[in-house]
C-alpha cells in the first residue's frame, strides 16, 4: 500500500472513530440530563409530600385536642373510651389468632406498628374500624357478621396481604416469616386461619353520597310499599348506621374509596334494619340482601333465617357518636385531612413511578458510559 493510500484510510479511521465516539457522547449527556430532570422531578415530590405531610400532622394535632378535651368534658367521654378498649381486650382473650397479634402490635408499640415492614399496610380488625351507637346495635351487628369476620384483618394494598403469610418452594407455610413468624415472638402464637381483606381489591358502592353528609353515607334507595311509603318498623341499612372516626374517613385505596363504600359495604351491602322481627317478617317481599331487627332477628337473605336465641358475642363493636354534633370546622378540617390523604396517596404513587424511570435511566447511563470507555480503548489498541 502505497504511503498516500495508507494515509487517507488511517484518516478515514480516525475520522470514523471520532464521529462514533463523538454519538456516544452526545447519547451519554442526553441521559446525564434525564437522571437530572427525573432527580429534579423526586425532590419536588418529597418537597411537595413533606408539605403535605405536616399539614395533615397540624390539623391531627388540632383535632387531637379538640376530641380530647370534647371527651374530658362530656359524660359520654369515659364510655366511649372504655368500649373501646373493652373490644381491644375481647380480640386480645382471642389466643392463636392474627387479629390478637396486630392489636398487641398497636397497644405495644402504638404508632411504630404502622412503619413496621410486616404492619404498615394494615389497617386494623373490622371489630375496630367503625362504632354504632347503642349495645343492642353493636351486638346485632358483631353477631351477623360472625367471630371470624369480626377479627378479620384489613390491609389497603393487596402487597400488604403478601406480606402476611409467607410460604416455601413446596407451598407450605413458613412459620418462620409474616405473622406466623412475629407471633411467637410475641408470646402470641398463630394457629388456623384468619380472614384478611384487601380494600383495593373489594368493588365499591356504586353510586352517590347523602349530600353534605360529613360521615359520606350512602345514598341508598330505602323499600318502598305501593303507597310509595318505608316498610312498618324500617329504620335505615347497616352499612349507614356505622360512626367512622376522622382516621378512617380519609380516602383509603388508590382510587379514592373509604371504608364505608368498600369494606363496610362489602360485609353489609344493603342489610336493612327493623325494629321488630314481625317488621322484618312482613317486609320479606321488599327485604333485597338480608335484614336484621332490633329484637335479635337475623335474616340473610329471604330463603336463610337465623331462628333460637341470641348468641353471646365474644368481640363487639365499639359504642360511639355521630358527627353531626360536630363544630362546622372541625367537620371542614376533617375533610381537609381526607383530601390531604387522598394527595399524599397519589404523590406516593407519582414518587415510586419517578424512582423507577430514574432507576432504569441510571442503569442506562451505566451501559452508556461503559460501552464509550470500551470503544475509545478498543481504538487506542487498534491504531
Amino acid at each position: 500500500m502505497m504511503d498516500g493510500e495508507y494515509k487517507m484510510e488511517n484518516s478515514s479511521k480516525v475520522e470514523m472513530v471520532e464521529t462514533y465516539s463523538q454519538k456516544l457522547e452526545d447519547d451519554l449527556k442526553k441521559l446525564g440530563l434525564k437522571i437530572k430532570h427525573h432527580e429534579d422531578n423526586l425532590k419536588f415530590l418529597n418537597s411537595q409530600m413533606n408539605n403535605v405531610d405536616e399539614s395533615i400532622l397540624d390539623m391531627q394535632v388540632n383535632l387531637g385536642r379538640y376530641h380530647s378535651s370534647h371527651l374530658a368534658s362530656g359524660s359520654c367521654g369515659t364510655s366511649l373510651l372504655e368500649t373501646e378498649q373493652r373490644t381491644i381486650q375481647n380480640i386480645l382473650k382471642q389466643e392463636k389468632t392474627a387479629a390478637g397479634i396486630i392489636c398487641q402490635l398497636k397497644v405495644r408499640h402504638g404508632l411504630q406498628a404502622s412503619k413496621l415492614a410486616l404492619t404498615k399496610d394494615v389497617l386494623g380488625v373490622v371489630a375496630t374500624l367503625g362504632k354504632v351507637m347503642d349495645d343492642n346495635l353493636s351486638r346485632l351487628f358483631s353477631e351477623y357478621l360472625g367471630l371470624e369476620t369480626m377479627l378479620a384483618i384489613v390491609c389497603k394494598t393487596y402487597e400488604g396481604v403478601k406480606v402476611l403469610e409467607k410460604y416455601d418452594k413446596e407451598g407450605m407455610i413458613d412459620k418462620n416469616a409474616g405473622l406466623h413468624g412475629l407471633g411467637p415472638s410475641i408470646g402470641r402464637p398463630l394457629d388456623g386461619r384468619f380472614i384478611v381483606f384487601c380494600l383495593e381489591n373489594l368493588r365499591p358502592f356504586v353510586g352517590d353520597f347523602i349530600p353534605d353528609d360529613p360521615q359520606r353515607k350512602l345514598a341508598l334507595i330505602n323499600p318502598k310499599l305501593p303507597n310509595g311509603e318505608s316498610p312498618p318498623g324500617f329504620m335505615g341499612f347497616a352499612v349507614n348506621m356505622f360512626y367512622l372516626d376522622h382516621m378512617h374517613l380519609s380516602c383509603l385505596t388508590g382510587s379514592g374509596h373509604g371504608l364505608r363504600e368498600t369494606l363496610f359495604y362489602s360485609l353489609f351491602s344493603r342489610l336493612q334494619v327493623y325494629k321488630t322481627r314481625a317488621d322484618m317478617q312482613h317486609a320479606i317481599p321488599y327485604i333485597s340482601d338480608g335484614a336484621v331487627s332490633l329484637d335479635g332477628g337475623i335474616m340473610k337473605s329471604n330463603a336463610l333465617f337465623y331462628l333460637g336465641s341470641r348468641r353471646h358475642v365474644d368481640v363487639k363493636f365499639p359504642i360511639g357518636y355521630g358527627a353531626s354534633s360536630l363544630p362546622a370546622n372541625i367537620v371542614e378540617v376533617e375533610e381537609q385531612i381526607k383530601l390531604l390523604n387522598w394527595r399524599r396517596e397519589r404523590l406516593a404513587e407519582d414518587i415510586k413511578r419517578e424512582e423507577a424511570v430514574l432507576s432504569d435511566v441510571k442503569n442506562s447511563f451505566s451501559v452508556q458510559k461503559q460501552e464509550l470507555k470500551n470503544y475509545l480503548t478498543r481504538s487506542a489498541f487498534s491504531r
